[in-house]
């Protein structure tokens, strides 16, 4: 995260656009909100735009406006998210959500950010700057024809990943003060957090990121029973929903244990499980293009991916 801090800094004073991609609830909006606040238009409007939870049939209308009788129910002159972000930062949250033909409108409107309402020939030109994010593969996305090639290319001037709350795990402890004092000042409480329960949140995979941990510090100051609680939602996760450990971290076996011909057998599969879920993610799990793309038969690819424990991302 220090080093999204670093590429937010260098980019501040620049107009590039930016393409924020990783899993829900790992602080896209924040980081979205960051770039603003640090740039230059920090005076002007964040205007956030859930692509995914606007009416398929009011999307352009939502992104560009329309004119008085463009359509059933258009009884007056609507300004589109565009021109309310005009001199500020447009973010668009879930832009792989979009149908294909409003992503080649989109596209256009990146090339000159000149527009027109739906209804309306006069053009309109807005300066704005515009950051994407995506919690899906878009690459796959792609593969599949999902999302045009040339808009992510046009979006993708800066790419910053943000990483899930399992890969920074040193950073649960300042996050779960932050948000205890928080919840507490806002529900009158005094609740703490006991060393066994700080241990717990540690060991957590947290499949929700930093969303779900904000949750579980709220559960655990609103509710009386707060500690057991979080007991329970630890061991859900451990257990699932079949009864199997799921998140429970595995033990590591050292040097000594494995020795170098066991540490490079480990290493080799890990590879290989990695090189499988790429190939499938890019072709959107079609098995048979994946088979073709690894070079091995389609029976050896299914017993891997049996092996390896893979499943689609649906079922994920």
């Amino acid at each position: 995260m220090r080093a999204i801090g670093a590429v937010i800094e260098s980019i501040a004073d620049t107009d590039a656009t930016v393409l924020l991609r990783g899993e829900s609830g790992v602080g896209k909006d924040l980081v979205a909100r960051a770039i603003h606040a640090a740039s230059s238009r920090h005076r002007g409007a964040f205007v956030k735009v859930n692509c995914a939870a606007i009416p398929l049939g009011l999307l352009e209308s939502e992104f560009f406006g329309h004119e008085r009788g463009a359509f059933t129910g258009a009884h007056r002159r609507k300004h589109g998210q565009f021109e309310y972000a005009n001199k500020g930062t447009i973010y668009l949250d879930e832009l792989a959500e979009l149908p294909k033909a409003l992503q080649a409108k989109l596209l256009h409107v990146l090339q000159d950010f000149q527009f027109s309402r739906v209804g309306g020939h006069q053009i309109l030109e807005v300066d704005t700057r515009v950051i994407a994010a995506t919690n899906r593969d878009l690459d796959a996305a792609m593969a599949l024809g999902e999302f045009r090639e040339d808009l992510y290319y046009r979006l993708n001037v800066v790419e910053i990943k943000v990483p899930p709350l399992r890969e920074r795990r040193e950073e649960i402890p300042a996050l779960a003060s932050r948000f205890l004092a928080r919840f507490n000042s806002q529900y009158g409480r005094q609740r703490q957090l006991m060393p066994e329960t700080l241990a717990r949140l540690m060991e957590y995979s947290w499949p929700g990121n930093v969303r779900e941990l904000e949750n579980a510090i709220r559960r655990l100051v609103v509710l009386a029973d707060g500690e057991q609680a979080m007991k329970a939602m630890v061991m859900r996760g451990y257990l699932g929903q079949n009864g199997h450990k799921t998140h429970l971290p595995a033990p590591r076996p050292t040097l000594i244990e494995g020795g170098l011909r066991e540490i490079g057998r480990r290493g080799a599969r890990e590879a290989e499980r990695k090189a499988l879920m790429e190939v499938l993610d890019r072709v959107g799990w079609n098995r048979t293009q994946a088979a073709r793309i690894l070079k091995v038969s389609y029976k050896t690819l299914l017993t891997k991916i049996s092996g390896y424990g893979l499943t689609p991302p649906r079922r994920r």
